[in-house]
């Protein structure tokens, strides 16, 4: 299997079937785990992606606890349903996982996937307890679009403190977790993988350029529109697989 040309008004295919609209979550799920792993992201167990099941919202698909990222295969994926229980699947899972993730599913229908894993430079820029700043082109595609959770629950290990969460969140796209790392969602798997790596790079900006000279607010909400897009998410997923899974018949 190859990539297609990548046609600038391509989006998220329309799918009708809860079936196949499974199997196509559960595959982008298992590509999302392999980019964070091809960049070496979560070698520590240190991470977790996350896609709602089309049938039982309430429910929503993990990579079992122990499993690589880079060799994630859909038939690692496990179905967690709302009270922390593997309903489907071989494996048990991160309970911070859970904790994290399940209440902001409640808390947003809107979105299918959640994204959060300790990085080497949104990790570091979380201890700073600030938003990021237009000062690149990437970071504007978080302009007035991100959120900061600034709470000392680091280790979440209760679902109020995976609700503070979901409330700082609100309706953005990304949340800054306080001396934690970043946090992105998106309407499609492809689109939170592909922000979740902008975020990254745009920390990695922070960290290197601390100084850095803001643009205006009229240039960042302009770039906004070009950079911030959920299709412009979705576009940057499909340029991560090219360049980590050439093949992505590996999930299966």
């Amino acid at each position: 299997m190859t990539y297609p040309f990548l046609d600038p008004h391509a989006y998220e295919p329309d799918i009708t079937d809860v079936g196949e609209l499974r199997a196509h979550r559960k595959t982008r799920l298992a590509l999302g785990y392999r980019v964070f792993g091809a960049l070496r992201w979560g070698a520590l167990g240190d991470g977790h992606i996350s896609a709602r099941d089309p049938e039982r919202v309430d429910h929503f698909w993990l990579a079992r606890y122990g499993q690589p990222f880079g060799t994630v295969t859909v038939d690692d994926l496990v179905l967690v349903g709302p009270e922390g229980v593997v309903v489907e699947g071989t494996g048990g899972i991160n309970q911070a996982a859970h904790n994290i993730h399940w209440p902001i599913h409640e808390a947003r229908p809107d979105i299918v996937s959640a994204a959060h894993t300790h990085t080497p430079y949104g990790t570091p820029f979380s201890a700073m307890v600030q938003k990021l700043r237009p000062i690149t082109q990437e970071s504007c595609a978080f302009y007035d679009d991100h959120e900061l959770f600034d709470d000392e629950e680091v280790d979440v290990v209760s679902i109020d403190g995976g609700k503070r969460i979901g409330a700082a969140l609100g309706d953005a796209k990304a949340v800054i977790l306080r001396n934690h790392g970043l946090l992105t969602v998106g309407q499609t798997v492809d689109e939170c993988i592909g922000f979740y790596v902008m975020m990254e790079r745009t920390a990695e900006a922070h960290m290197k350029a601390p100084g850095g000279i803001e643009i205006s607010h009229d240039a960042a909400s302009r770039a906004y529109q070009s950079v911030g897009t959920h299709i412009a998410g979705w576009h940057y997923f499909q340029w991560l697989l090219r360049t980590y899974v050439p093949d992505p018949s590996v999930v299966g």
